[in-house]
């Protein structure tokens, strides 16, 4: 029998992603109140009862990526001192993942300073979505959840059109994470294999696989800057059909990577909602996909003490 009510609780960075949630939970979102004061400063208040309830914090952060962040250590400092009997910090988009080491010398590890701010200000659980380094894991001593949003973006690919498609790592880090596209969707798998050239930049040498006359879909799990899509008529030249989709899990977006859309040989651009699109964001070629069922379903199992396993190991 359950003793510790769920409340669901939003923050500023991705609300529509927060109420899709609590409306298939069959709840509402809790009442908190986020300000700024002039000097910039951020203030939260927790303006409903929480006290011995089961909390769940939706908060990614995308930019203004520190503006969220702080949004989310406050509230969680809010919560614990209104005597919650568990905070779970639902990130579908994990801040900093992309600095999970020292790559030279003299450099912070970011992504492990965000992990010990969490569980230093009392996070008891956190969940997050195709994070970029999955040894963030380890960072924490709090048990983690690291679902995949693969299913979810796959499930767009399962039609007759998409029959003679082939999978495509972008590079060899991403191998693992296409293999699972791969083996979702019944489909071969390619890898672009990549060198750095003079100048700091990369190049595509070699297209690893057969990707003749065939439709790639390209996958990641961020689309920043777009530096993929300069990367893509290599599979053209390879042989592929000039039509390619990608599959991206967090829409980051920034800098020309809509312009670069524009290119005739990309076909679609699908990705998630962990991330909200503005209208500056959108483009003809960009679907979105939702994450609320699955978040949703990993909340309720958390509450209820089932095991998150099957959306951990959906494979």
């Amino acid at each position: 029998m359950l003793t510790h009510q769920l409340r669901v609780f939003a923050g500023n960075a991705n609300r529509p992603l927060a109420e899709e949630i609590a409306a298939i939970l069959g709840t509402r979102l809790g009442r908190c109140s986020i300000e700024r004061f002039p000097d910039t400063e951020v203030h939260v208040m927790i303006d409903d009862l929480v006290r011995s309830q089961d909390i769940f914090l939706i908060q990614p952060c995308p930019a203004p990526v520190n503006d969220h962040l702080m949004e989310l250590l406050l509230l969680v400092d809010a919560f614990r001192r209104a005597s919650a009997h568990s905070i779970t910090v639902v990130v579908p988009y994990f801040p900093y993942a992309r600095q999970d080491r020292m790559s030279r010398g003299r450099e912070a590890i970011s992504a492990r300073v965000v992990a010990t701010m969490m569980e230093t200000l009392g996070v008891t659980r956190v969940i997050y979505i195709d994070i970029h380094a999955p040894a963030i894991q380890g960072f924490f001593t709090v048990p983690v959840d690291p679902l995949s949003g693969i299913p979810v973006l796959a499930q767009h690919f399962r039609s007759e059109r998409f029959r003679n498609a082939t999978i495509v790592s972008p590079d060899v880090g991403r191998a693992k994470h296409a293999g699972k596209y791969a083996e979702f969707l019944g489909l071969p798998l390619v890898l672009m294999y990549k060198r750095h050239v003079d100048g700091g930049g990369v190049r595509v040498t070699h297209v690893v696989g057969d990707i003749k006359d065939r439709i790639p879909i390209v996958i990641d799990d961020v689309i920043a800057g777009g530096s993929i899509i300069d990367e893509l008529p290599a599979l053209v030249e390879a042989g592929a059909r000039p039509e390619i989709y990608l599959a991206v899990t967090h829409p980051v977006l920034v800098g020309k990577s809509l312009a670069k859309l524009d290119n005739p040989i990309i076909k679609e651009l699908v990705v998630t909602n962990t991330i909200p699109l503005p209208p500056e964001k959108q483009h003809k070629k960009v679907q979105v996909v939702s994450v609320g069922p699955l978040l949703a379903d990993a909340i309720r199992r958390i509450h209820e003490g089932i095991t998150v396993g099957p959306l951990v190991q959906p494979f």
